[in-house]
């Protein structure tokens, strides 16, 4: 059974100036007179989707979704070569969920994040708490380098065939070893051929890296095929570009600062919902961040991988149901 509400569209949408050239895509569905919440999509570089709407109960909340930079329908889009990425950083996505938030009239609200939504909403959070009334968080990650580093690597004990594809579409000096930080290498690598000037090494890149995105989902119930290569061909240029400039950084975070400083969210309700199967973002870094947030309730769900489940779906309704009665 369908956990989520039925589907609704926008009441409200624009594009918001961020500076820098950049123009961010946001909508709002829902009550406009409801709880706002902000979902801060995955990726980095996959856009919101029409879909996670419809978690939220319409009457309750006022869902507000936005594209972060250079993906989706914000502009100018990672998916052309001439769109730099150097004011695409972990900072600038702050700063505009703090404009987005001033530009709508938002006094506190909801964060709702996903994958590496969960540590942008994180980030965002310790940043702001006095903004954030309650956080739900899917598929929890901190986007330490040590997660960087299992994502592109550690994981291939389970995938060696898949691995070693990954690894060969790099050029020989960038086809990094076993051996610690070898996932942060090849990282490094792709970088560099998702910015090259042919066209043709750009999208043969994407593929690599998408097809090994795929392998690592396909034992999980919802891992279906093509679930990242399957996307159209800008998008997937987007998607790959922006998550190893990101990964290529260790986003522009200290080693485990939101772990460390997790202290910044004391009084903030939270719900951490993680896949017991979850083999790209292992469910370890949910139970660190539950220990150090002493606010936070850690729900595992053991027949969830990092593409959810039903179960996992009605965890995630029960929970924003529960923190919009808190508000």
């Amino acid at each position: 059974m369908d956990a989520r509400y039925p589907a609704i569209e926008p009441y409200a949408s624009g594009f918001l100036d961020v500076g820098d050239g950049d123009l961010v895509y946001w909508e709002a569905c829902g009550n406009p007179d409801g709880w706002p919440a902000l979902v801060v999509h995955g990726g980095p570089g996959s856009g919101c989707s029409a879909g996670v709407r419809r978690w939220f109960d319409p009457r309750r909340y006022r869902v507000i979704l936005f594209d972060q930079r250079g993906c989706g329908r914000s502009t100018p889009h990672a998916g052309d070569h001439d769109t730099e990425l150097r004011h695409n950083t972990t900072a600038y996505l702050l700063a505009d969920m703090e404009r987005l938030r001033r530009h709508l009239g938002v006094d506190t609200w909801v964060l709702y994040g996903s994958s590496w939504g969960s540590t942008l909403a994180l980030a965002y959070a310790q940043r702001h708490p006095s903004r954030v009334t309650g956080i739900v968080l899917v598929g929890v990650t901190t986007t330490r380098r040590s997660e960087i580093d299992w994502l592109y690597h550690g994981v291939a004990r389970h995938f060696r065939t898949e691995w070693e594809r990954f690894r060969a579409a790099l050029p020989a000096a960038d086809r990094a070893e076993n051996g610690a930080g070898a996932g942060l290498r090849l990282v490094g690598g792709y970088a560099r051929l998702l910015n090259d000037p042919d066209p043709a090494v750009r999208a043969r890149a994407a593929d690599a890296w998408c097809a090994w995105e795929d392998a690592v989902i396909s034992q999980e119930s919802n891992g279906r095929p093509g679930a990242y290569g399957g996307r159209p061909a800008r998008a997937r240029l987007a998607l790959t570009r922006i998550c190893a400039h990101y990964f290529s950084h260790g986003a522009w975070l200290d080693e485990g600062v939101l772990l460390r400083e997790a202290n910044r969210l004391a009084g903030i309700p939270g719900v951490l919902i993680h896949g017991s199967q979850n083999l790209s973002a292992p469910i370890r870094t949910a139970e660190e961040l539950a220990y150090a947030w002493t606010d936070a309730e850690l729900i595992a769900v053991p027949d969830s991988g990092h593409t959810g489940s039903a179960a996992l779906g009605r965890h995630l309704r029960h929970a924003l149901d529960h923190v919009a009665a808190l508000t």
